[in-house]
């Protein structure tokens, strides 16, 4: 099997054990990328052990087939995003899984893959979809979103101060000729932007317009919603988010059971949250920040449903 270079599996060691994995038990890799969370998963499953791994990506999956070994009858690859998470357990016939893992984001792949246009360290196609299949790219978002839109896309998503100038910049620069290339768009935004704070605004912006691109908030929130049902008592969510975003979702609905995060109670007062939380939030260590810079901004969650 060759080195898995497609993507590097952030704090593996950390997710493994957050599982708990149970030889016999069923799992859910919902973010398989590389292959690398799901490889190691899988190699501490016994014979009646299933792991079910999804990724709305073709290149991820055919990889993967490419790489799994024939025998690897309880490895169910799953074309798919991982919103419809509760729709393909109900296609396996799957009523209950022993565990479920998430690495959010973007993956090594897509950022370091040109021509998918994710990155603006190198010019491409403003494209970003994960999905390749799906029919709104980056550069239509760019180019036919309102101001007003996209205001809402940078604030919202990139959390950008200047959001409204740099919407503004956008519309002006597509008044005469369209936008379609990462380094053009970079072009239009970098004289807005903070010289001394370029690279991490600008990252912001492409993470805002990828974000809005594959509708990952919304999918996010499917998904978490979905494994409450699925996880079985004593099961594990265990989750590695990269911006704040996706850390405040995943947090409510640990804590509480929801991703707005309000927490129920009985008549009695008493919470009626149905996770327990396992541990502290868990970040890479300088070693794995080395090896690995993209993991500095990971950030680990761990519950158990009670």
């Amino acid at each position: 099997m060759e080195p898995d270079v497609y993507h590097i599996p952030v704090l593996l060691h950390p997710s493994l054990e957050g599982l708990d994995i149970k030889r016999d038990g069923t799992y859910v890799d919902v973010t398989l990328g590389g292959g690398g969370h799901s490889r190691a998963l899988l190699a501490q499953l016994g014979t009646g052990g299933r792991l079910f791994s999804f990724d709305q990506d073709a290149d991820a999956i055919e990889k993967c087939e490419r790489q799994r070994e024939t025998t690897d009858a309880k490895w169910t690859l799953v074309r798919s995003n991982f919103r419809y998470l509760r729709n393909w357990m109900r296609y396996y016939e799957v009523d209950g899984v022993d565990g479920i893992l998430a690495d959010l984001g973007v993956s090594s792949h897509h950022l370091d893959e040109a021509s998918r246009g994710f990155s603006f360290r190198a010019d491409a196609p403003l494209d970003m979809r994960m999905n390749q299949s799906a029919t709104m790219s980056a550069a239509e978002v760019v180019n036919r979103y309102s101001a007003e839109q996209l205001t809402s896309v940078f604030r919202l998503y990139g959390e950008l101060h200047q959001a409204s100038r740099l919407a503004t910049a956008i519309v002006k620069a597509r008044s005469t000729a369209p936008i379609e290339t990462t380094f053009q768009l970079a072009q239009v935004l970098t004289p807005l932007v903070g010289r001394d704070r370029e690279k991490k605004d600008l990252a912001r912006a492409f993470q805002a317009l990828r974000i809005e691109v594959n509708g990952e908030m919304e999918a996010l929130r499917s998904m978490l919603t979905a494994a409450v049902d699925l996880l079985r008592p004593g099961g594990r969510l265990v989750v590695i988010s990269y911006h704040s975003l996706e850390d405040r979702l995943v947090k409510n609905l640990m804590r509480a059971g929801n991703v707005d995060g309000e927490v129920e109670q009985d008549v009695f007062g008493h919470s009626q949250a149905p996770f327990r939380l396992i541990g502290k939030p868990i970040t890479a260590g300088e070693e794995e920040i080395r090896c690995n810079p993209r993991s500095r901004s990971a950030r680990l969650r761990v519950a158990e449903k009670i």
